[in-house]
């Protein structure tokens, strides 16, 4: 059975993730695509595009469903795919998963990586950070998360590049020297085509900086504490879902 590939659209507060992921769910290339999400509301969903609701799923007539994570992103993905494989949901091909402004990207990844119940059925398949053009700069000096968002990147997307005036040099030097491999993508109000930022290939933290590995492994040797002491590791610990 092929895995199912999930991608991670993550970026800091303000940085255009919602814009970008609204845009991507009117896209003819998004059908069959499940996105899990914090909450409905936050991206805004056109009535028009809603055609059933279940619970915490809503069936989008472009084809995609829409999925609020139940605290547990492991759990989540495992419900949806107990409902796919009895036919409760549309098959979808592809999975989205959006986190939230504050979000530590490390545990996401790790438990995507390592969770036994999900091996075999999904696999990372790219890690998308937007990068608010605007104050990009000055986050990535207060925030670590917003550090640890650009370098764990497959791609870049440079958002609000319309409203600055000196140009994104010093923006993209910066992000260069966190991530020299991942793309730079420029993008207006969420305007993008999905084949640029999915199907970028099984995740691979030896392409990244070494600082990567080492916030994974920190992840890891958590989980494996939590599972010595009994207790379900917690992939929202960062505040991420």
């Amino acid at each position: 059975m092929t895995a199912i590939p999930v991608s991670v659209i993550t970026g800091f507060l303000g940085s255009g993730k919602t814009t970008l992921l609204s845009r991507l769910l009117r896209h003819p290339a998004m059908g069959r695509t499940a996105v899990i999400i914090n909450e409905f509301g936050e991206i805004g969903l056109d009535h028009d595009l809603i055609e059933a609701s279940d619970e915490n799923i809503v069936t989008l007539t472009t084809g995609c469903l829409c999925c609020t994570v139940r605290g547990d992103l492991v759990l989540t993905l495992g419900d949806l795919l107990q409902r796919r494989d009895r036919g409760a949901v549309p098959p979808f091909e592809r999975v989205v998963v959006e986190t939230t402004g504050l979000a530590d990207p490390a545990p996401i990844l790790q438990a995507l990586m390592s969770d036994t119940s999900l091996a075999g059925r999904y696999a990372i398949d790219s890690v998308v950070a937007t990068v608010d053009a605007v104050n990009g700069l000055s986050t990535l000096d207060r925030q670590i998360e917003s550090v640890k968002q650009a370098a764990m990147a497959d791609r870049l997307v440079l958002t609000k590049v319309d409203l600055v005036k000196d140009g994104t040099e010093a923006l993209a030097s910066r992000l260069m020297a966190l991530n020299p491999r991942a793309p730079r993508i420029e993008s207006v109000m969420g305007a993008i085509e999905p084949d640029q930022l999915f199907s970028a290939g099984r995740y691979d933290p030896a392409t990244k900086i070494s600082a990567v590995a080492a916030w994974l492994a920190s992840e890891a040797e958590y989980h494996d504490h939590a599972h010595a002491h009994g207790a379900r590791p917690d992939v929202n610990r960062h505040g991420d879902h």
